[in-house]
């Protein structure tokens, strides 16, 4: 079986637009992101991972045969946090419940942890969007917390949850 993950190209663009001009999506996701997403939008994205320091962002295309179906990433902290990054990542709703997602954390986890001196990954998904929580759930994180009342979204205030993965010993 293929990986869930594989380096952006810059060919993906479209199949990211296509991805994230969703509502279904965006509702998931930080605010910051236009709508409607465009192929531009997508360029622009990619452009900005490929240059990124290679040991701050680890940004990879969520593949399925070939075609790029979601994004993840992992981005390192600053400061006294600097061995610490969060995750983030979603696949375009057609793929919804296929596994893609725990397949692209856990691959992308393992990766980080033995290609940097990250110690702790950590994601804050909506408490509402159950999906994503078990996701990593699935995945090996651990529920630290929620955070009430840390988000607004849509006009609407939200809990979130802190969820987070340590590197394993001996890595």
């Amino acid at each position: 079986m293929e990986g869930a993950i594989r380096p952006w190209r810059r060919s993906d663009s479209a199949d990211l637009a296509a991805a994230v001009n969703n509502r279904n999506v965006l509702d998931n996701l930080r605010d910051g992101l236009p709508y409607p997403y465009t192929g531009k939008d997508a360029l622009q994205y990619i452009e900005s991972v490929l240059s990124a320091p290679p040991d701050s962002v680890f940004a990879f295309a969520i593949a399925l045969d070939g075609r790029a179906v979601g994004s993840i990433g992992i981005t390192r902290c600053g400061n006294i946090h600097r061995r610490t990054a969060e995750l983030g990542y979603y696949v375009a709703e057609p793929y919804w419940g296929l596994g893609l997602a725990t397949r692209a954390v856990c691959e992308l986890c393992e990766y980080v942890f033995a290609n940097s001196d990250i110690i702790r990954i950590f994601a804050e998904p909506f408490a509402r969007n159950a999906a994503s929580r078990r996701v990593l759930e699935k995945s090996g994180f651990r529920l630290e917390g929620i955070l009430r009342a840390n988000a607004f979204k849509n006009g609407e205030v939200l809990d979130m949850c802190m969820y987070s993965l340590l590197r394993p010993e001996g890595i």
